[in-house]
């Protein structure tokens, strides 16, 4: 009798807690890099408190959420940048026609807004983040021939701008992360987190709604113009 392999045991059981629909939606609300309630959550996936419980049980217990207690409150986040980049790639495997129409003019401009900036987890997505993407890329700052790297130029652009990049940790300064609107590589790692933590801080960007989607201010579009030449017809 063959012995099974304990590696395709795990496997199993981390397909097995992406693959129910609730804590499919937790985790994509999760993206947005923030803490969630259990009732937020609940409100957000349609189900009722006791139901969604469980399922934050089976998503931290299998190391894909952390957890905390403020008083009476449960706060989960996704567990660490691996968990998100996992639930991107697996978002970005969707085929376009299998993801539901809109129902109504809210949903449709809720989706409009998450198609044209987004966070994704840490960094940007959409085609805001494309388009930061490809003016790094073009101005030298970014290579994608060989994987993302920063060059040197890209290195020197960053201090210029006054966006550390903390390099002490394991993560990569560069990744790239498989936009599951646009279909093409968005930047991700040090040092796309640490552009889009300092959008926000700068007030280039904002957030919209109750989700994950963001847009850029005049500020923004003013900075990204004179930064990286992206041109505002490109931002929105």
């Amino acid at each position: 009798m063959a012995t099974k392999d304990p590696q395709a045991t795990q496997l199993a059981r981390l397909a097995g807690l992406v693959a129910d629909e609730t804590r499919a939606a937790c985790l994509l609300a999760l993206l947005d890099g923030r803490a969630w309630t259990a009732g937020e959550l609940a409100r957000h996936a349609g189900v009722a408190a006791s139901t969604l419980s469980e399922h934050l049980g089976k998503l931290v217990g299998g190391g894909l959420l952390t957890e905390e207690r403020q008083g009476r409150h449960r706060y989960v986040r996704l567990a660490d940048e691996r968990v998100a980049q996992l639930v991107e790639d697996l978002a970005a495997q969707v085929s376009p026609g299998a993801v539901r129409r809109p129902r109504n003019l809210r949903e449709s401009s809720a989706g409009s807004a998450m198609a044209r900036g987004r966070t994704c987890y840490d960094h940007l997505a959409g085609r805001l983040g494309i388009a930061v993407t490809d003016a790094l890329t073009s101005r030298g700052l970014l290579r994608q021939d060989t994987g993302f790297a920063l060059t040197e130029a890209g290195l020197g652009w960053f201090d210029a701008a006054g966006i550390p990049l903390d390099r002490s940790g394991r993560r990569p300064l560069a990744r790239g992360c498989l936009d599951w609107t646009e279909r093409r590589p968005h930047l991700a790692g040090v040092s796309g987190a640490a552009l889009c933590r300092h959008a926000l801080e700068a007030g280039w960007c904002v957030r919209i709604g109750s989700e994950r989607a963001v847009k850029v201010t005049s500020a923004g579009a003013r900075a990204l113009g004179e930064l990286l030449g992206i041109e505002a017809g490109a931002l929105g």
